[in-house]
């Protein structure tokens, strides 16, 4: 899930992963929360104890005190504390990247990490990502390949821009490795308002979501949002989402 800040997009990866849960108890589902911000834990209800981050920053730590580590051991060390950091919800796991701000370069180590994430996701039927806002998660994505790359927007200008930008990132860059690329639009008032915005940018139209006082309402509470009515306008319509991407009450 990527896109402008502000356009709903953590409401929506968040009620992606409640719906997925609900239509299919068997369904073992990874919300992954790549956004530094770390809204999707909340949005989710999970209190989370530990992220990728604090583990990045120990292995840093450990290998300043302790140079030449053995690699084998510390793929092992990071695998026990990845594990460790995936948080339980009600039909999913939770995996919160964190903020990273430490300066300098840790590509050996992000890489360890994204390669055992990504190991990890291999376990689950359905990861969903909410990633970073704006344009820069297309490059510094946490997993190297996905099947859908959603790009979310609501009816603004800026909010068209920057998905008018990633679109052209993933496409003509090659900057994402996706199977399918497609628009979800939030907080539409009139349904060819979607279209023309869709059709403006050469994507499919995956779906469209209307304005939801009761959506703003649970977020200005920090409710999580399986607090919404699942026979709502806004949760009906997520489904019609998942169905134009290949997802159904059973198995995807």
């Amino acid at each position: 899930m990527c896109g402008k800040g502000g356009v709903g997009k953590t409401s929506l990866a968040a009620l992606m992963v409640d719906r997925l849960a609900a239509n299919d108890a068997a369904r073992k589902i990874l919300a992954i929360d790549a956004d530094p911000a770390c809204g999707l834990a909340l949005a989710l209800g999970v209190d989370v104890t530990k992220t990728v981050d604090d583990i990045r920053k120990s292995m840093v730590e450990r290998s300043r005190k302790r140079p030449g580590t053995p690699e084998p051991l510390t793929l092992r060390q990071l695998e026990y504390e990845l594990t460790e950091a995936l948080h339980e919800g009600p039909g999913f796991s939770l995996l919160s990247i964190g903020r990273p701000e430490d300066e300098g370069c840790f590509c050996r180590v992000n890489t360890l990490l994204k390669d055992i994430i990504a190991e990890i996701a291999g376990s689950f039927d359905v990861v969903v990502i909410d990633g970073e806002a704006g344009v820069e998660q297309i490059n510094r994505r946490v997993m190297k390949s996905v099947d859908h790359l959603v790009v979310v927007t609501d009816v603004s200008a800026k909010g068209v821009g920057v998905a008018s930008t990633i679109i052209h990132l993933a496409r003509d860059n090659a900057a994402v490795d996706c199977k399918e690329a497609g628009l979800v639009i939030n907080r539409v008032h009139q349904e060819h308002e979607a279209h023309d915005i869709a059709s403006r940018l050469g994507v499919p139209l995956w779906g469209w979501l209307p304005e939801d006082p009761v959506v703003r309402e649970i977020d200005f509470r920090g409710e999580p949002i399986r607090a919404l009515d699942g026979s709502s306008p806004f949760a009906r319509a997520l489904d019609g989402v998942l169905v134009s991407m290949g997802f159904s009450a059973g198995h995807p």
